[in-house]
């Protein structure tokens, strides 16, 4: 029976990403001096797997492309090679469209045929032309201290019992080492059990060949590579009669290839073993049934809600037991919500790892020099939340080094270190997250940000706040670079940036001092799965505020609201005038009958606004489990979700960054 190989491509391809992120880590890391050998030898690891895998499952265009890349590494692990800037820019480049050939195979895309030309070419350039270290090594791999070719190989190969069920296939071995030179089989041994007790999935045999062809030995494990992990094998070379046994007896024991180099076989060996460390304890699950646990654990939230509520109404003395059940049940479930939430949390070096291999290609790229620095990478979020914050950063950062760090001529001249800093900085503040992208570059221009928004027409003045300046480079199309290039000055991004953050339910704020540099700092909610917020009655309806946006609640007397012409009702708060609305009106919700009722005003801030907010009641605090209004209904406007209350009905989720710019443009 056929093994479907095909089920496996996702897992193949999830893996391989992870391997790419670990070569260029790696790559990195080497460039700057980190050239111990357990980065070198976890970068060839991460190729070999990706060569392995691909060939494996039948991708032959990227296991021939990452073998170059593979035999350069192998090169520089062994000594015989100089880690030098442009072998890691080459491999840089190569890592890139092993990225493109990936996607391609995963996606049935089309390969960038020249991409992969270019970088094959700057590879076998490199092999080529990089002589390798003279010594015993070297002319080990050669065959000899002499300098003797190797005429032929004697192989040994003992497949494990499970090979079959990774896909493998023995004669596929045998046939791709006939296209090398002749092979015969000296010896085939043998450990079949009886008739009955075969297992057509376990191989049973194990051989012992002769191959006739003058290649290098990396040339044969290059063969078995697909099976490197799965098998025991040794390969010794077959001299030619002329070449002296002396020769043959100076091979070192250390050279890589040697049959018995106890460093090479330390490091294979060392290869299962740091992928099981790494692996254990993990386990790979699908998102999808994770986000279905996650929603059968708000579910359950809600139910409880609904019985804490309707327990309410019981007897304590006649129903004392149910009671201590329900406060039992209570707390089991908000910790499962909490364990279950747990599940979907990353680290946010997801996001920051990328950012090394930008910031170096950009920096080169404009003729700067910078140092990048990433503090609290452990700091965990959701990974929705994850997924949709990273374009934004990548804009961040990318303007940062653009616009933010000068160039080392214009640094030195400044008194400042040519080398400029960007800082990436995570930490949890309460029941949020902050992000800080913080460069020690030039700063925000205020005079030229004024100029370019009267150009466009944007409100502004010369005694606007630094505050109310900055948040004018949010505005659509603005931008203040002199020329267009493909790095910025097109006018779009930061409005993007801001649009994505609020539909987060986070929030931008930047602070700038000419000369000194910039700091952005993002607040955002750990999960959009469940929220706190306050509960506010309107009418017959009620809603849900979260939390984080409400700086306090209060009942204003009558001599604190004032009617002025063109601005509507305002609110006066310790001499401040805020603008002031009812939400009856905003969400159109017939007012309270009760007339008696005494006004609650609600004071709210998002983006640097404040504005109050009037309701008839405040219900209470709580947390709630966020449904999509926008996928079970449609999308509407200063709502960003809903949630089901413990008594049943649904309760909408104000989007209160929505609702401020709504309101604003319409004043």
């Amino acid at each position: 029976m056929a093994i479907d190989l095909a089920r496996f491509h996702a897992t193949f391809f999830e893996e391989s990403r992870e391997g790419l992120d670990i070569m260029e880590s790696g790559l990195l890391g080497m460039e700057t001096g980190e050239s111990s050998a357990e980065a070198i030898n976890s970068v060839f690891r991460a190729a070999h797997s990706i060569k392995g895998g691909a060939g494996t499952f039948g991708f032959t265009a990227v296991s021939g492309f990452t073998h170059h890349m593979e035999t350069l590494l192998d090169g520089m692990r062994a000594g015989q090679r100089p880690i030098d800037p442009p072998s890691i820019e080459v491999l840089l480049g190569a890592l890139d469209v092993l990225r493109g050939l990936l996607n391609a195979a995963e996606h049935g895309e089309p390969v960038d045929i020249d991409a992969v030309g270019q970088s094959e070419a700057r590879l076998r350039a490199l092999l080529d032309g990089v002589p390798q270290e003279a010594g015993p090594s070297a002319a080990a791999v050669k065959g000899g201290a002499s300098g003797t070719k190797a005429s032929g190989w004697k192989v040994a190969f003992k497949p494990d019992p499970e090979l079959f069920q990774s896909g493998n296939d023995p004669l596929r071995i045998f046939n791709e080492l006939e296209r090398l030179g002749p092979v015969a089989a000296d010896c085939i041994d043998t450990a079949l059990p009886s008739f009955e007790d075969v297992d057509p999935f376990v191989s049973y045999l194990a051989w012992h060949l002769a191959v006739d062809a003058p290649v290098e030995k990396a040339t044969i494990d290059e063969t078995f590579a697909w099976v490197e992990d799965q098998c025991e094998l040794s390969v010794e070379a077959v001299y030619p009669p002329a070449a002296s046994i002396d020769a043959v007896a100076q091979l070192a024991p250390g050279a890589p290839g040697a049959p018995d180099a106890p460093n090479a076989q330390a490091a294979t060996a060392a290869t299962p073993s740091n992928a099981s460390s790494a692996s254990e304890g993990s386990l790979r699950v699908n998102v999808g049934k994770v986000d279905a646990l996650i929603n059968l654990v708000g579910e359950l939230v809600i139910t409880q809600a609904m019985l804490q509520q309707l327990s309410e109404a019981l007897d304590p003395v006649l129903n004392e037991k149910l009671l201590n059940g329900l406060t039992q049940l209570d707390r089991n479930t908000r910790d499962l919500q909490e364990a279950v939430m747990s599940v979907r949390m990353l680290p946010v070096d997801f996001v920051f790892s990328r950012f090394p291999r930008l910031a170096r290609d950009l920096a080169g790229k404009l003729g700067k020099k910078l140092r990048l620095k990433t503090v609290g990478e452990s700091t965990e979020l959701d990974k929705s939340v994850i997924e949709k914050i990273t374009d934004p950063l990548v804009h961040l950062v990318r303007n940062s080094i653009d616009h933010g760090i000068e160039s080392p001529e214009a640094r030195r001249a400044a008194g400042k270190d040519e080398t400029g800093t960007v800082t990436l900085t995570a930490s949890h503040q309460g029941g949020h997250i902050v992000i800080v992208i913080e460069d020690d570059g030039a700063g925000l221009n205020r005079e030229r940000i004024l100029a370019k928004a009267a150009e466009r027409g944007l409100p502004c003045s010369d005694s606007m706040s630094d505050a109310d300046v900055w948040q004018l480079i949010f505005a659509p199309g603005f931008s203040t670079a002199a020329e267009v290039t493909d790095l910025s000055g097109r006018g779009v991004g930061m409005d993007v940036v801001k649009r994505n953050i609020s539909a987060l339910g986070g929030e931008v704020q930047i602070q700038s001092r000419a000369g000194l540099g910039t700091r952005i700092a993002i607040k955002l909610p750990l999960t959009l799965a469940i929220l706190d917020g306050m509960s506010v009655a309107v009418g017959e309806e009620t809603y849900i505020i979260p939390l984080n946006f409400i700086i306090e609640s209060l009942t204003p007397g009558a001599d604190d609201i004032k009617t002025v012409g063109g601005a509507g009702r305002l609110l006066r708060v310790r001499g401040d005038y805020l603008p002031l609305h009812r939400m009856h009106d905003v969400f159109r919700v017939p007012a309270a009958e009760a007339a008696h009722l005494r006004r609650t005003v609600v004071l709210l801030e998002s983006e640097g606004k404040k504005m109050a907010m009037e309701v008839d009641e405040l219900v209470g605090q709580q947390q709630v489990v966020i449904k999509s209004l926008e996928s079970n209904y449609r999308r509407v406007h200063g709502i960003s979700g809903a949630t089901i209350m413990g008594d049943g009905r649904v309760a909408l989720i104000v989007d209160v960054g929505g609702l401020t710019r709504g309101l604003a443009a319409a004043a």
